[in-house]
């Protein structure tokens, strides 16, 4: 099993896309927390540079789900997936694997991304002279739950690959369930807040008079998790 970790992080490493989401995220990061905190500032009175921070993250987390996409859907290019098959025959090892290195990639890319959004709100702010006076502890550990939330977004862009396969659907899909669906099923009311990106939001929102950081992270884990079941299921029983 450690072998097919390694295999399946060292092919994330060397594929160029990954490196190119990982990029794009933390530097969309920091040129929206620039932008965030300008326009506070412009905006007069005191600002946290954890709130221009936070507001970067629906913007970016569709790096992250560009990287939970890639571990599934670059196998289905060419012939890669006989030959992963073929390295490592147990394919719940393969989906094991595939997630692990899911995480781990998505993990980095979270914490560079908010870490660097939160640097640059810090620094635009202090040169404006409008930085809040005291950043609480509470407002630190929202930075920790927005790197959780992307993380578990992109984990389920992962799950959502196991069971589409291939990366333009499974793009598509859940560009319509974070971006479009929450939108489009208002009528619902408070039944929305059940929706993956609602519930997870609150990891750093905390703005639901039900769900709080921890019911609403297990809401988006539990997504992740049914989802992936079905998509390990199929690709178990699936022919290559």
């Amino acid at each position: 099993m450690t072998r097919a970790w390694r295999a399946e992080l060292s092919k994330l490493r060397t594929l160029p896309l990954t490196a190119y989401a990982a990029g794009g995220m933390v530097t969309l990061g920091a040129v929206l927390a620039l932008a965030f905190a300008a326009l506070h500032a412009d905006g007069g009175g005191v600002v946290s540079p954890v709130a221009a921070a936070l507001d970067t993250v629906p913007y970016v987390q569709a790096g992250a789900i560009l990287l939970g996409v890639l571990p599934v859907s670059q196998e289905y290019a060419g012939r890669q997936l006989s030959t992963t098959l073929t390295a490592v025959p147990h394919r719940l090892r393969v989906v094991v694997a595939k997630t692990f290195a899911a995480v781990v990639v998505l993990a980095l890319a979270a914490v560079a991304t908010v870490a660097a959004a939160w640097l640059v709100a810090e620094a635009t702010l202090r040169a404006t002279d409008m930085r809040a006076a005291a950043v609480v502890t509470e407002d630190l550990s929202r930075l920790g739950g927005a790197a959780l939330y992307l993380v578990l977004i992109g984990l389920l862009a992962h799950a959502v690959t196991l069971v589409l396969r291939h990366l333009v659907a499974a793009l598509v899909s859940m560009l319509v369930l974070v971006f479009i669906l929450p939108f489009a099923v208002t009528a619902l009311g408070e039944h929305t807040r059940w929706l993956p990106t609602r519930a997870g939001v609150q990891l750093f929102a905390h703005d639901d008079a039900v769900l709080t950081a921890v019911t609403g992270g297990l809401v988006l884990l539990g997504w992740a998790a049914v989802i992936g079941a079905a998509g390990a299921v199929r690709f178990a029983r699936s022919d290559a």
